[in-house]
């Protein structure tokens, strides 16, 4: 594979006259980290364990965060619409250093897309090396939703994919919603956990050097019951490492545009025969624009996190036709389809807005990543350590979090990390936040109006595996950050009590809040649901950030 390049922001032989606001502030951060030039080329410091062994404290390398989108379609999906090189260039516009092409499944993408699109991939690698591009697929899984499947490039990253697709996709087995093998419930549960054992078994062969598991948009249709993703998780932990915090397609409610229905996220759906019965209504929609698993404090990634393991949250484009665009579908030459080409026509440009709900990567959803180098392996790496923060609107240009105990001089501990300490101890949480240093693309310059401190109890593994609720998880610190500017640093004391625990952040734009799902005692201000087809995403913006544990010894 070609070598790569460092980002211009990253590149020290090229000038700051050259880079624009948003490239001149991420320089500075990744001088900040210490990993400015050739410290980020060649890799600085591992990522080691927080807290390896029985030791106290914990000690994380500087992180530079890389902004990347895994869920990205192409005309090698049968539902799409853009050339490999329309979103990669739009990715580039928008200031993404990594992306996941990760298509639909189907017989034509298996038997013919994937290779297509791999020689476009390794092309684009070779033409761009300061772009990071991985192939994936996007899995019908037997039984529930999707998930975004990829892997590390190398000899067998194309094979890899569309040998899982045969074998275990859902869609093409008939073990998903509305197929006639849907009814198999225990069957096709099962087939998925296999599924993920398969691909740890390849990265563990050395097959391929990697590979990650992400389940898309999971409250979209209900159909991933608690009890499901707890088995995913177990399967593999270092292969399904979690789950969208937020979906894709988020421009579906701009007022005026899609309809007087329509939600962010097209969470428009009520439960059905394959849904789990246990969800209320109101996990059909979107909070913020954040998936209800993730936006309710207490809720089910709570309850996955209070076993006391990572569970990663992202957010990303699910880019299939972008909000206002004038481009639309090529037409089929005669006797061709996607079942026997795997690849649509590529898109024409008229002049006039064509239906859609997405955002280009990058535009509005980021995914960041923390990284001691750039490289692809860095990226897989900083997902799996959940050294992962997100944002919409472009809200902030920076976000670096460490936990410490209060006795201890070194950096501490960061996001995905674990902190080891004393009954009773003093720690304290710094949360360093770099504003927006320039218009977001819909011409706003966001500010961000607080900062939540969520904690919750880590009580272990739970005895029913579909519950969803963390009864001891809370907001328990509201910072008001209104109108401060540049690069400041929160110090949060904290106090670890008997038992372990884990803090998380959250903060938006102030626009819109309520009381969360599970009521003002837990969450008092909290993402709201909006009125259907009045949800503008720019103006209700959010950021969230991975937990730190903190284990306290001898609980």
């Amino acid at each position: 594979m070609t070598e790569q390049q460092l980002p211009s922001w990253a590149d020290p032989s090229v000038s700051p006259a050259d880079l624009d606001p948003q490239g001149l502030s991420r320089r500075g951060l990744l001088r900040s980290a210490g990993l400015f030039g050739a410290a980020f080329a060649l890799g600085g410091a591992a990522l080691p364990a927080a807290a390896a062994g029985q030791r106290l404290g914990g000690d994380d390398p500087r992180l530079a965060y890389l902004v990347g989108d895994h869920h990205v379609h192409s005309v090698y999906s049968h539902d799409a619409k853009y050339t490999f090189s329309q979103l990669a260039r739009a990715a580039a516009k928008y200031g993404l250093d990594w992306m996941v092409f990760n298509e639909h499944s189907n017989f034509g993408h298996a038997n013919y897309g994937a290779k297509l699109e791999h020689a476009e991939i390794v092309k684009a690698r070779a033409a761009n090396p300061r772009q990071l591009i991985f192939q994936g697929l996007e899995w019908y899984i037997p039984a529930a939703e999707h998930c975004t499947v990829f892997a590390a490039p190398g000899a067998h990253e194309t094979d890899l994919l569309t040998r899982f697709e045969l074998a275990y996709d859902g869609k093409l087995l008939g073990y998903t919603e509305g197929a006639a093998g849907a009814t198999d419930t225990a069957r096709n549960e099962a087939h998925a956990v296999k599924a993920i054992k398969w691909l740890a078994e390849q990265r563990r062969s050395g097959y391929v050097d990697d590979v990650l598991v992400i389940a898309n948009h999971p409250l979209r249709l209900g159909i991933d019951s608690p009890h499901e993703m707890r088995n995913w998780r177990d399967a593999a932990p270092e292969i399904m490492i979690g789950m969208e915090g937020a979906p894709g397609a988020q421009g579906a409610a701009l007022p005026g545009w899609r309809g007087a229905n329509s939600i962010r996220g097209e969470y428009e759906n009520k439960p059905s025969a394959q849904s789990w019965a246990g969800y209320p209504a109101e996990a059909y929609v979107t909070y913020g624009g954040f998936d209800w698993a993730t936006a309710t404090v207490g809720g089910l990634w709570d309850a996955l996190l209070a076993e006391g393991r990572l569970f990663t949250i992202t957010t990303n484009s699910d880019n299939h036709r972008t909000v206002f665009d004038t481009w639309k579908n090529g037409d089929w030459p005669t006797g061709q389809n996607f079942d026997n080409t795997g690849k649509l026509p590529d898109p024409v440009n008229t002049d006039t807005p064509q239906p859609g709900s997405d955002f280009w990567p990058g535009e509005f959803s980021r995914t960041h990543v923390g990284v001691t180098r750039y490289g692809y392996r860095a990226v897989m790496a900083g997902l799996r350590a959940g050294r992962v923060w997100l944002d919409h609107g472009h809200l902030l240009d920076g976000l670096d979090v460490r936990l410490k105990r209060d006795c201890d001089a070194g950096r501490g501990v960061t996001l995905g990390g674990r902190l080891r300490v004393r009954k009773g101890e003093k720690i304290s949480l710094y949360v360093t936040v770099t504003t927006a240093s320039r218009p977001n693309p819909q011409g706003i310059l966001p500010e961000l109006a607080h900062v939540d401190v969520i904690r919750g109890a880590v009580r272990g593994p739970v005895a029913d595996r579909d519950s969803w609720r963390a009864p001891d998880t809370k907001v328990v610190q509201t910072k008001d950050v209104s109108g401060r500017k540049g690069t400041y640093t929160l110090r949060i004391p904290l106090t670890a009590g008997d038992e372990s625990f884990y803090v998380r952040l959250r903060g938006s734009d102030g626009n819109r809040h309520g009381a969360g799902y599970l009521g003002a005692s837990i969450d008092p201000n909290g993402p709201v649901p909006h009125a259907p087809g009045d949800g503008d995403p720019w103006a209700d913006t959010w950021f969230y950030a991975n937990p730190i544990f903190v284990d306290v010894a001898g609980a």
